[in-house]
């Protein structure tokens, strides 16, 4: 409960209104399969975003949800799909019987950080992370400044959700 707590605060004093959010930004696909496609329904998005210009490296399931060079889209990582903020117990709700935060979106995922690292060139406290999250095995990068990452942590399991926007 504590926990839940200080991060609903934390994500508070960023200004965001959005209770349970630790990040969100418009981002820009700068590039697709850089190395080379590894899988057939697997593409690896490489994008920066518009506000806070974060590096993201993404795996996508591409068969699911195919992206394109140069789209535009709205990415959401939260603690809960519940829009009050409360935890959701990590558990999809098919009564429905509440409305999800997952309805505004087109493609979400489900999962854990398993690690955090901090920018070693330096001797002074890091001031570019980069967090790592593994959504059942689809990998996800998120690199920039520390601010914008202080309310992640190891083992912490988190939604991903996105949303293509027209422009």
């Amino acid at each position: 409960m504590c926990k839940c707590t200080y991060r609903q605060s934390a994500v508070q004093s960023r200004g965001s209104n959005m209770a349970g959010v630790l990040f969100e930004d418009i981002f820009n696909v700068k590039d697709i399969d850089p190395e080379g496609k590894k899988f057939d329904r697997v593409s690896r998005l490489h994008c920066e975003s518009e506000s806070f210009k974060m590096d993201l490296i993404l795996d996508i399931n591409s068969w699911l949800y195919p992206m394109e060079l140069g789209d535009k889209f709205r990415l959401v990582l939260a603690t809960t799909l519940r829009e009050d903020g409360y935890p959701d117990g990590n558990e999809w709700n098919p009564m429905e019987q509440e409305g999800s935060r997952a309805d505004s979106f087109e493609y979400v995922m489900s999962g854990k950080v398993y690690r955090i690292e901090g920018d070693e060139a330096s001797n002074e406290p890091s001031s570019r992370l980069s967090a790592y999250v593994s959504f059942g095995g689809l990998l996800m990068r998120l690199q920039g400044d520390a601010n914008n990452l202080h309310g992640f942590e190891i083992d912490q399991h988190m939604y991903l959700l996105m949303k293509k926007l027209a422009f």
